[in-house]
């Protein structure tokens, strides 16, 4: 199952991954996930590479690099089997690929993996994974926002996404929650993010910590009246997040959208209907001259009649 979880996300997604690997991210991460298995197999490359094949081949693996590799897909496998969007699946395994190639380009030599590891540094520093742009119901706080937007009508639920860009689980995560926001989102109900690597007193006063250590990022919480009623990680009384997963079916169940949504609806109806008592009655209309003049003639023959 650990192999077939990814592989049937990944074809299920297929149409949506041609157009990421297009993208200047991700086909430069995919060069650099390669980066040793070209060196290895280019002819006039690999000739002059040490082996330790008994053989001598040395452009082909020797066990030491196939142990290398089998034991990082390993560790790519397992984390899959938690990962939430094809984005997650496809950045273990760059991420997975990137640590393999700096082990073997070192085994290989120490000035090759030199040259990659600088490379990827570069690449870190200079290069950031696409942000989600597609279609969403979400408001965006800032730290002088947040707190009137939460207090300004107490009969609004608010789910409040504290995030910081920075972070791969917090990408990852963005279309998920926009899914959520275009199902869930009306009157009663709406969904907000504010970024706690940019708003730091936002990270105190909500103890929401930005700490890639304490992996709390993300972190939903759901107001009700202003008040924070319940959170996503929990936290540990050392300030450690309590292992959960982002999934949309888990969201929906632990903090009851279905419910909340329901609830929400009624808040609007109950608007609107409140809205309806303003609106002026209707102007009653006018009416037309012809039809008082034939009237006022009609009265006139019936009185000279009489007389």
């Amino acid at each position: 199952m650990a192999l077939l979880t990814p592989l049937f996300a990944f074809l299920y997604h297929l149409p949506l991954v041609y157009k990421w690997l297009l993208k200047p991210y991700y086909v430069a991460s995919l060069f650099m996930s390669v980066a040793f298995l070209a060196v290895r197999k280019t002819p006039g490359v690999c000739d002059n590479l040490d082996t330790q094949r008994e053989d001598g081949n040395p452009c082909d693996f020797d066990w030491r690099e196939v142990e290398i590799l089998m034991f990082l897909s390993a560790i790519v496998m397992m984390k899959n089997r938690r990962a939430i969007t094809v984005e997650q699946h496809l950045g273990n395994i760059i991420l997975f690929s990137k640590v393999a190639n700096v082990i073997l380009f070192f085994r290989l030599d120490i000035r090759m993996g030199l040259l990659y590891l600088t490379l990827c540094i570069v690449f870190l520093m200079t290069c950031k994974p696409p942000l989600y742009m597609g279609p969403e119901y979400i408001k965006y706080f800032s730290d002088k926002t947040i707190d009137d937007e939460l207090d300004r009508d107490t009969r609004v639920t608010w789910i409040v996404e504290f995030f910081a860009n920075w972070s791969p689980e917090c990408q990852s995560f963005a279309s998920v929650y926009a899914d959520l926001s275009l199902k869930y989102n009306c009157t009663g109900l709406k969904f907000g993010k504010v970024d706690i690597g940019r708003y730091g007193e936002v990270s105190k006063k909500y103890k929401v910590s930005a700490s890639p250590l304490s992996k709390q990022l993300p972190s939903l919480i759901l107001f009700q009246g202003g008040k924070e009623v319940m959170r996503r990680p929990q936290v540990d009384k050392k300030g450690r997040a309590v292992s959960w997963s982002f999934t949309e079916e888990n969201i929906i169940r632990e903090f009851n959208l279905n419910e909340l949504y329901q609830k929400s609806k009624k808040l609007s109806k109950t608007k609107e209907d409140k809205l309806s008592q303003y609106k002026f009655p209707p102007v009653p209309e006018e009416e037309e001259p012809e039809m008082q003049g034939a009237e006022d003639h009609k009265d006139e023959t019936e009185s000279k009649k009489d007389k």
